[in-house]
């Protein structure tokens, strides 16, 4: 007596698999060779996954209206998509897939959503802050390359949220504080004073967060400083700096993005303790952080 469930389960895996290959084969006359490579794997892929798990048409559904919703809330201020992909662990994916370790250099993470282009210029020693809000730290360090060669004029974005937990694009006034780039001396050497980095919820009032929210994950980040480094014929480097003893670090970060070796000593300096450059910052503690960028060759 024939076994009828296993036909049927035969003769249904034998029409996915027809669908999954004519359109796979749909992209055969590609011209570009890698597009045609990527939307291939990915049909693969997205297959895979939908008969892996049996995906209904209910919930296909709410997956179409959740990344609506990603899309509608997305603006010139906003990037939700990145978010999404920040907390999917895509981007540090993407980013160890695009910077592989090189001997000495310092180790790439997230960009994050809230980089801005045309930052402004701040002196060696200036003050990135602006009206942000939060201790004020100095950070120092020079940029080499693998060999211990200085990056003179290397070219240091800098960006961060205020003590609140915002960055200044969160604001609605228009506000540019706590971000500017700035130059590396003749000697590799940086500079500049910013804020003491304090951990932040991303933002978890659209659909990402509702998500974080239903898998019972958190949103909070551990406390960090981006930076971005720029050099003729070096690669470019996007990292953080995270703060030691951030009891965050212990309860994870929402992005994936934390690695050993960008956690750095933020060493705190009690209220009269002389500045470096001689700032009078009156009776404040501050706080002080040394970083030194190692950049990867162009092409390894």
């Amino acid at each position: 007596m024939q076994n009828t469930s296993a036909e049927n389960r035969d003769e249904q895996t034998a029409i996915e698999r027809q669908l999954v290959d004519s359109v796979v084969a749909s992209y055969d006359s590609t011209a570009d060779p890698r597009l045609k490579e990527l939307m291939q794997s990915l049909t693969r892929h997205l297959h895979a996954f939908i008969r892996e798990v049996r995906l209904s048409e209910e919930e296909w559904s709410k997956a179409i209206g959740f990344l609506t919703a990603v899309g509608h809330i997305t603006d010139e201020r906003r990037q939700e998509f990145i978010l999404l992909s920040d907390v999917l662990g895509v981007s540090m994916q993407t980013i160890a897939v695009n910077n592989p370790a090189y001997k000495n250099a310092t180790e790439a993470t997230v960009f994050g959503p809230f980089f801005v282009e045309d930052a402004p210029e701040v002196a060696l020693g200036g003050d990135i802050a602006g009206n942000a809000t939060g201790q004020p730290c100095w950070i120092e360090g020079t940029v080499t390359d693998t060999a211990g060669n200085p990056v003179p004029g290397a070219r240091i974005e800098v960006w961060q949220n205020d003590e609140d937990g915002f960055y200044d694009v969160q604001y609605p006034d228009g506000r540019v504080a706590g971000r500017a780039h700035l130059y590396a001396d003749a000697h590799g050497r940086y500079r500049f004073w910013g804020l003491t980095p304090v951990p932040y919820p991303i933002q978890s009032d659209g659909p990402v967060g509702k998500m974080l929210a239903a898998t019972n994950r958190s949103p909070m980040r551990v406390a960090h400083l981006h930076f971005m480094v720029t050099a003729e014929g070096l690669r470019t480097l996007v990292t953080h700096i995270f703060v030691a003893g951030d009891p965050q670090l212990e309860r994870g970060d929402s992005v994936f993005g934390v690695k050993e070796s960008l956690i750095k000593q933020f060493v705190a300096q009690p209220p009269g303790t002389p500045t470096p450059d001689g700032r009078d910052i009156g009776d404040r503690s501050w706080s002080r952080c040394d970083f030194d960028l190692v950049l990867a060759p162009e092409r390894i």
